[in-house]
Order: C-alpha cells, then sequence, then structure tokens
C-alpha cells in the first residue's frame, strides 16, 4: 500500500501592503477655511441675537423712559463685540492656510487644517452661546430697570403680597421721613448693577473660547518640514 503524500503546499498568506496616508492631501485646505468660516458666521450669528433681543426691549423701555437709552445701551455694545473676536479669529486662520507650491506640492497638512477647524470652532461656538446669553439677560435687565424708572407696578397691590419689594414710585422723589426706605433710584442703580455683572460674565464666554482658539491656531505643521 502506497502512502501517498500531499505535494501542493499552501503559500504563505500575502501582507496586505499598506499605502501610506500623505499628511498633505489636496482636501487639507477645506478643514482650514471651513475653520474660518464656523469663526466668522457663528460669532456674527451670536452678536446679532444679542443685538435682537437687547435692541428690541431697548427701544421699547425708550418710549416710557427716554433718558435711560444712553445707559442701558451697553448689552448691545457688548454684544457687537463678538463679531469682532470672530473678524480676529477668522483673519488669523485664513492667513495661516497656505497655498501649494509652483510645482502643485501642497504644502497645508491635515494636522495644520485640524487644529484650525478646532480653532474657528472654539470661537465660533462660543461667541454664539455668549451672544445668545447677553440677548437674554439684557432683555430682562434694561426692562427692569425702565419698569423701575417708569413706576410700573407689576406686584400685587396687597401689603401682605408685595411685603419685600420697595413702594417708592419712582426714583427721583425719595420720601421725606423715611430714611430706612429704598429709594427708587437705588433700586434702578442695584438692578443695573445687577445686570452689568451678568452681562461681564457672560462676555467672558466668548473672550474664554478666543484665547483658545488663539492658542491652537498656533499648532501648525508643513510638509516642508
Amino acid at each position: 500500500m502506497s502512502n501517498f503524500t500531499n505535494s501542493t503546499t499552501l503559500a504563505p498568506s500575502a501582507t496586505p501592503s499598506l499605502t501610506p496616508v500623505p499628511l498633505c492631501p489636496s482636501w487639507a485646505v477645506c478643514l482650514g477655511y471651513i475653520g474660518v468660516a464656523c469663526a466668522v458666521c457663528f460669532s456674527n450669528f451670536g452678536s446679532a441675537w444679542g443685538t435682537w433681543k437687547s435692541g428690541v426691549s431697548l427701544c421699547h423701555t425708550g418710549v416710557r423712559h427716554p433718558k435711560s437709552i444712553m445707559k442701558n445701551v451697553i448689552p448691545i455694545v457688548m454684544a457687537g463685540v463678538i463679531g469682532i473676536y470672530g473678524l480676529i479669529v477668522g483673519v488669523i486662520l485664513g492667513q495661516g492656510v497656505t497655498k501649494p507650491t509652483s510645482v502643485r506640492d501642497n504644502t497645508y497638512s491635515v494636522y495644520t487644517g485640524m487644529a484650525h477647524l478646532a480653532s474657528g470652532l472654539c470661537c465660533g461656538l462660543s461667541g454664539l452661546v455668549a451672544g445668545g446669553c447677553i440677548g437674554i439677560v439684557g432683555d430682562y435687565g434694561v426692562r427692569s430697570v425702565g419698569y423701575r424708572a417708569s413706576a410700573i407696578t407689576l406686584f400685587p397691590a396687597t401689603a401682605a403680597e408685595a411685603e419685600g419689594y420697595t413702594q417708592v414710585a419712582d426714583g427721583e422723589e425719595a420720601a421725606e421721613g423715611e430714611g430706612e426706605q429704598i429709594s427708587g433710584s437705588d433700586d434702578q442703580n442695584k438692578l443695573f448693577v445687577g445686570m452689568l455683572i451678568m452681562l461681564i460674565f457672560s462676555e467672558a464666554l466668548a473672550l474664554y473660547g478666543l484665547i483658545m482658539a488663539l492658542i491652537v491656531s498656533q499648532h501648525v505643521y508643513t510638509c516642508d518640514d
């Protein structure tokens, strides 16, 4: 009985060749320009949102109390500054996007593109939420100051339900003989200071995004290195 041997040998599995991924592909510039668009558009969106909300309330308040218009214009100014943050970051990122060489070699890397995209999102989204916060705080804050200055009663008239609120009608006239009673002018100042503090911390949100965007935008790698 003859022994049959299998003469066929299994070929070793061929190792698949790994094609190296280029560090500077042609589509890398899309990441950078998307970062530029995010920084500018989102920041302007937040700036317009805050200006709209605060501006409408300022106009409504100015009908009853015109003297408070210039004092309560601060939320609109702070909302407009957010758009400047996006403009600054957009200009920096736009200048960082390099064009191909004369022999059509791309020098803008994916690493740089992702850094610029993250930078634009940091500034843009921070400006968006900061603008919305400024608009809402400015809306209610300006209306509250205007209501207090116009002697509009928003609370129940009964003494039991209105306990804890000042009963002074107007800020310009303090009741004589009531030294412990808080005047309407003091109420307006306290409301304005509280609104201003909230606006400052709301603006700080956009400033945090601007700082991080400037730091991240410095992370650059070119294929010439």
